[in-house]
């Protein structure tokens, strides 16, 4: 059990990051597990609030493909991948529309409000904050961001509010287009001058063996990155978040954090504590 002195000790020792990221703006993208499971939303929410309360500026950015697949389910929609994306015709954009600003963007704003944070929803429509075209012909409505305007997140955040930030784009014919959250957050963060992006994922962060979480890799750089790939410890899904948070660096963004989102307080110990947890991506 912590006690009142340990408790006060913590608060000394997280001060000197509490200064480096006061005022300046910090990205989650939020996802997996830390998304479905209630416990964990709750815990990542009071996350955001508190960093909000000290003068960090998050912007929390959001997928949520879980929940659209249920709701393709209940209407009777079988959903199709290829290469990891999904198949987006016409009615499954309008779902994906639905589920990502609507359900489950309002809801997180709903929670924040609850847990004493201000909050603002927007999507990639809003404003023309994400532009974009079809990235393949077979996959339909599977957007390629062409241009962002942040300029609404930096309005929301002016105003003293935490931006919610679902990944639905659109074009100047007035169609909707599913974007890969990680893709879009690398982008957003970068577009804003993030001092960092936190990425929320299902592991530990990088592991040179898969299957031993004893051997996460802290740090890595940028010119790391290709022999990791060919030595296969980037492999399968790790390849493309990995290159979405070297997107981030190359835009500005000064490191780029992959923590495990099913860990409570994740954010806060890779952001405000000496140790971290996952694993940092820079320059």
């Amino acid at each position: 059990m912590t006690n009142n002195q340990q408790r006060a000790e913590i608060l000394v020792q997280a001060l000197p990051y509490i200064q480096k990221y006061n005022g300046k703006i910090v990205c989650v993208k939020y996802g997996g597990n830390a998304m479905i499971n209630e416990d964990l939303k709750v815990s990542v929410m009071r996350d955001i609030v508190l960093l909000s309360l000290v003068g960090v500026k998050v912007v929390l950015i959001h997928g949520g493909g879980p929940e659209i697949t249920q709701m393709l389910s209940r209407i009777g929609k079988k959903s199709e991948f290829v290469g990891g994306l999904r198949v987006t015709d016409r009615e499954t954009a309008d779902v994906v529309q639905m589920v990502l600003s609507g359900k489950i963007n309002k809801g997180l704003v709903n929670l924040l409000e609850s847990i004493g944070g201000k909050s603002i929803g927007l999507c990639g429509m809003d404003g023309h904050l994400i532009q974009a075209r079809p990235l393949k012909e077979e996959l339909g409505y599977v957007g390629e961001i062409v241009q962002t305007n942040v300029q609404p997140i930096l309005d929301v955040l002016r105003m003293g509010y935490i931006p919610v930030v679902s990944t639905v784009g659109c074009d100047m014919e007035g169609n909707t287009y599913n974007i890969n959250a990680d893709t879009a957050a690398a982008r957003i963060a970068g577009e804003l001058g993030a001092e960092c992006m936190v990425t929320m994922t299902d592991i530990e962060g990088v592991l040179r063996d898969k299957d031993d979480p004893t051997t996460l890799i802290k740090v890595i750089r940028l010119s790391e990155i290709p022999e990791l790939t060919q030595t296969g410890v980037l492999c399968g899904g790790m390849i493309p978040k990995v290159q979405c948070c070297v997107d981030a660096v190359e835009r500005g963004v000064k490191k780029v954090f992959i923590i495990d989102g099913r860990v409570p307080h994740a954010a806060l110990i890779e952001l405000l504590t000496d140790e971290g947890i996952g694993t940092m991506i820079c320059a």
